[in-house]
């Protein structure tokens, strides 16, 4: 509780102590990396350098700074601190640990490699067609160095938490095929489509908000949305959550796309596994 604001386990602690809470879920890490300032580091330097003296963010230390083994071991004891804070609200709302599970995801790629991109690098339709202004080489660092660190500090904070109580979901790969400026989807005017709510808008379009820190931010964009998942992400995450719920008997897994359409839910088909 800071200033009469509460926190979210205190928030957790108070409506647990009048509901049935079978399930916590728990998403968490991204901001202790500084993700949002990385990201505009990255878009500023594809922006304002050349193709030909290019300026990358995977060699910046102010982004390179944030995968260092000793922030890498501080942010995995204050996301450890905070699924333990979790599990705390829920003892002093009244549950043993065997009442409920806590599931600590990850977090999904939201951009391809270099290679995986429909817009290429030269020029400026990137950022200003498709508001995923990296440079390759920055694209492949996300991929192979940031995300799965990050991932792999979160899933090994959840493991040292060292609670029984506790599960996982993997999400690294969940939206592949459907990350922003990836190959093979596209955006509703380039798939010929009037909506994101048409037929086939969910097997055609892509899943991830666009980043829009250095264009036209206006409403009903915001800051805080780019690079997160989008109204179908958000569904098929829905889907992967309610099979980890499990019909009560909780379960981890790693959650990825099984196919095209939607189940009777009106969520894109993903499987837990």
């Amino acid at each position: 509780n800071s200033g009469g604001h509460e926190g979210q386990a205190l928030m957790l602690q108070h409506f647990a102590a009048s509901h049935n809470v079978k399930l916590v879920a728990v998403s968490i890490g991204g901001n202790n990396f500084n993700f949002r300032s990385i990201v505009e580091t990255c878009v500023e330097d594809w922006l304002l350098s050349p193709e030909w003296w290019p300026d990358y963010c995977s060699g910046e230390s102010s982004v390179t700074n944030n995968f260092s083994s000793s922030n890498v071991a501080t942010q995995k004891s204050a996301v450890k601190t905070a699924i333990l804070n979790v599990a705390q609200a829920m003892t002093n709302a009244g549950y043993s640990s065997s009442q409920y599970t806590i599931l600590v995801q990850d977090y999904p790629s939201p951009i391809p490699n270099g290679s995986g991109f429909r817009y290429s690098q030269s020029g400026y339709t990137r950022q200003t067609v498709g508001g995923c202004g990296f440079w390759n080489t920055d694209a492949n660092f996300a991929n192979s160095t940031m995300l799965p660190t990050i991932d792999s500090t979160v899933l090994g904070a959840a493991t040292v938490a060292g609670l029984s109580n506790v599960k996982t979901m993997e999400l690294a790969s969940a939206f592949n095929g459907h990350r922003l400026c990836e190959k093979g989807v596209g955006l509703l005017e380039e798939e010929g489509l009037s909506s994101w709510k048409s037929a086939e808008a969910v097997n055609k379009t892509e899943w991830i908000n666009q980043i829009r820190t250095v264009t036209a931010l206006l409403p009903p964009y915001e800051l805080q949305e780019d690079l997160h998942p989008n109204y179908w992400a958000q569904l098929a995450l829905r889907n992967c959550l309610t099979q980890a719920y499990n019909a009560g008997t909780p379960k981890g897994g790693t959650c990825t796309i099984s196919g095209t359409g939607l189940n009777s839910a009106g969520e894109p088909n993903m499987s837990l596994h």
